[in-house]
């Protein structure tokens, strides 16, 4: 088989080329005269529907503007996009009673990292059931909790639209102005903050925790993506409710409960829904750069989140205490870490840094009238998919917007692709004398 028969059927490539199918299917979708109030040109059809499979959220074109019809398309791509569609194609193969062949349980497998063939199958299964289980309470509830506030028929929609969003962790609001008018609503809030906690999780955890019910039982994994989690929720919110609490444009012209709220939604949508009740514009410098932190690492792994995944930030971590106490090996809950998974953690740290390096100086280049900040703060949102934004996104240029697309797309497709390069490494005899290398 030649080399370039090879990378054509590589899992990456494939698994590249099925998001771009989504997205092609869904520009056509929305570009459609029922799918909008006012025409959109393709660009714009094309940035939103690659915003929603890639469950980013960032837009050019208010979503308001789309029909019913469109935004229905919208929230398709956001389920597809957000459950992965290896999961679908996946069960549509075993619903046919087909057998996957080697090439197509390599893809699957990248796409679940799972390690085990045999796995492929229950985790996808797993996917689907969960999604279901959780978006139907979770549609239940919004329903009920958006009932006082508007028609029952409206509720039903907006029961239905905000729990795909934000299970999915996708941002995608039905106002120009995101939650801004839930800011006050408890019930709200609190529902759509645990979908899109549970969303972040990631499916192998709740799987997990379903099937063990114990903390001694459950798997070093889900003990480790619990624990950061609960610690990175808690303390974002203490420091959100810190920094903004005297700020007149964000939480200062709020009472303490209500601050209360506001601040505990800004602290979970960051990892990485992008919903927000307060203007993201006139969040403090401090805030802005700690949003800017947990957006860079997102969720769980094998979530509907992306970012460089929990798992990764705590590899770092634990390596870099590891090497301060002059320990041989990096350990978790008393586990030892494979070298091999240190080293992946460190390759795609360093990948997401070079991308975000690469993206804001060609910004920097092609829009020079808007400041770095916003530069920095939007380019960290399309690649961790997030769909915060400082309003810069809508003032783009044509190329500019090139770059936001490239970016969310590398996002949602870029950490599979290095997890197959890692996880396929090429065998060599080779070995070569150790030298010393000046570090720091």
């Amino acid at each position: 088989m030649n080399v370039r028969k090879r990378l054509l059927m590589s899992p990456p490539v494939i698994l590249a080329l099925g998001f771009i199918v989504l997205i092609t299917s869904g520009s056509c979708l929305l570009k459609l005269p029922g799918a909008t109030f006012d025409n959109i040109t393709w660009m714009q059809a094309a940035f939103t529907a690659t915003s929603a499979v890639t469950v980013t959220g960032l837009s050019i074109v208010d979503t308001a503007n789309f029909t019913r019809f469109g935004q229905l398309v919208i929230a398709f791509l956001i389920q597809f996009g957000g459950l992965g569609f290896m999961t679908f194609a996946v069960l549509a193969f075993f619903s046919l009673q087909r057998r996957l062949n080697i090439p197509s349980q390599m893809i699957a497998r990248e796409a679940f990292a799972e390690t085990s063939f045999g796995n492929i199958f229950d985790t996808a299964k797993a996917v689907m059931m969960i999604s279901l289980t959780v978006e139907s309470i979770g549609f239940v509830a919004l329903t009920m909790a958006f009932w006082p506030h508007m028609s029952s028929q409206e509720a039903i929609y907006h029961g239905f639209f905000y729990t795909i969003s934000a299970f999915n962790n996708a941002g995608f609001a039905l106002t120009a102005d995101s939650l801004a008018p839930y800011v006050s609503y408890a019930s709200i809030n609190i529902i759509i903050t645990a979908l899109i906690i549970t969303g972040g999780l990631g499916f192998l955890v709740i799987k997990d925790l379903a099937e063990h019910r114990s903390w001694r039982k459950i798997s070093v994994n889900t003990k480790m993506v619990l624990v950061a989690t609960t610690l990175l929720n808690i303390i974002a919110f203490i420091l959100f409710w810190l920094l903004e609490r005297h700020n007149p444009e964000t939480l200062g012209q709020l009472g303490l409960g209500d601050q209360i709220i506001a601040a505990w939604f800004q602290a979970i949508t960051p990892r990485t829904a992008g919903f927000n009740t307060i203007p993201i514009d006139q969040l403090t410098d401090a805030s802005s750069l700690l949003t800017m932190f947990l957006m860079f690492i997102g969720g769980g792994s094998l979530s509907t989140a992306s970012g460089i995944k929990l798992g990764t930030f705590v590899i770092l971590i634990l390596t870099t205490l590891a090497f301060l106490r002059q320990r041989n090996h990096v350990t978790v809950f008393e586990r030892r870490i494979p070298e091999r998974q240190v080293r992946k953690a460190l390759a795609l740290i360093s990948i997401t840094m070079i991308l975000i390096f690469l993206s804001v100086f060609i910004l920097a280049v092609i829009e020079p009238n808007h400041s770095l900040e916003d530069v920095l703060f939007e380019v960290v949102s399309a690649l961790s998919t997030v769909g915060l934004s400082r309003g810069l996104t809508s003032e783009l240029s044509p190329a500019g917007e090139v770059v936001i697309m490239f970016m969310m797309f590398a996002g949602r497709v870029g950490p599979l692709t290095l997890a197959y390069l890692i996880a396929m490494p090429k065998a060599t005899r080779i070995s070569y004398p150790e030298t010393n290398v000046l570090v720091g």
